[in-house]
């Protein structure tokens, strides 16, 4: 892969540039186990994610993404580090200002958040075993004991709330069906997904979309078809290229 590895405030972040550009960009959000370091990646290193990424190269996708502090949980710090490498890069390359989206998982909240405050910047989104709930996240995690207390911590540094506030903090949260966003969006959740049940929620905000009057296409695939949806993937993109 022909990779740009550079730090933002102190973040590392990687743009994977293609042999013949066709002049799109995605901005890759990753999941909790994501990370970019000084020459390497998550997306990198993960056998399926690596190919996921190469299909991109192929087709001429300019790729990037940011380690994010880690386990930001949608922050804000994150989602102005998201907003700032998108700005540098537009700058740095030779792309078209709308670009597509790629999340997983926790990746989902930080999407769903650049979706509401700069819709402009986005052509179409593709989640993939979303965390679109923190509210259902939340409440899941209380069940297990060790992973609750993960989860505490994690927010306690994402957000700088005190722990003992957390509970209340998240109450306030806003909805699921707050998101008002009607960009283009497609989702592959697997049906047995442990982390972010594809009923609490993929299903509930494909049911959200299809009230906004803006429905998405949800597609639940079994555990070893992980990452084998590339050429979906691509077309999806390609559907939403269009109109420049």
């Amino acid at each position: 892969m022909n990779a740009r590895f550079f730090s933002l405030d102190n973040q590392w972040n990687v743009v994977h540039l293609p042999n013949r550009p066709n002049g799109f960009g995605v901005l890759v959000l990753g999941d909790k186990e994501h990370f970019v370091e000084g020459s390497t990646s998550l997306w990198i290193q993960h056998t399926g994610r690596r190919q996921l990424i190469q299909s991109l190269l192929d087709k001429g996708y300019t790729v990037f993404y940011s380690n994010l502090y880690g386990r930001h949980w949608g922050s804000d710090k994150a989602l102005r580090l998201a907003k700032q490498l998108y700005h540098l890069i537009m700058k740095q390359e030779i792309l078209n200002k709308h670009i597509h989206l790629l999340a997983e998982g926790m990746g989902a909240l930080l999407a769903l958040k650049l979706m509401e405050s700069n819709e402009d910047c986005f052509r179409c989104a593709a989640f993939l075993n979303p965390c679109l709930d923190f509210r259902a996240y939340w409440e899941q995690e209380k069940q297990n004991k060790f992973f609750y207390k993960r989860l505490v911590k994690e927010i306690n540094l994402a957000y700088s709330i005190e722990e003992d506030l957390i509970d209340d903090w998240i109450k306030g949260l806003p909805k699921l069906t707050d998101h008002q966003s009607t960009i283009p969006m497609k989702i592959w959740a697997m049906t047995n997904n442990m982390s972010h049940y594809p009923i609490l929620h993929s299903k509930h905000y494909e049911e959200h979309r299809q009230r906004l009057g803006a429905p998405i296409s949800l597609s639940l695939y079994l555990p070893e078809k992980q990452f084998l949806f590339e050429r979906s993937l691509v077309h999806f993109f390609e559907e939403n290229q269009k109109v420049l």
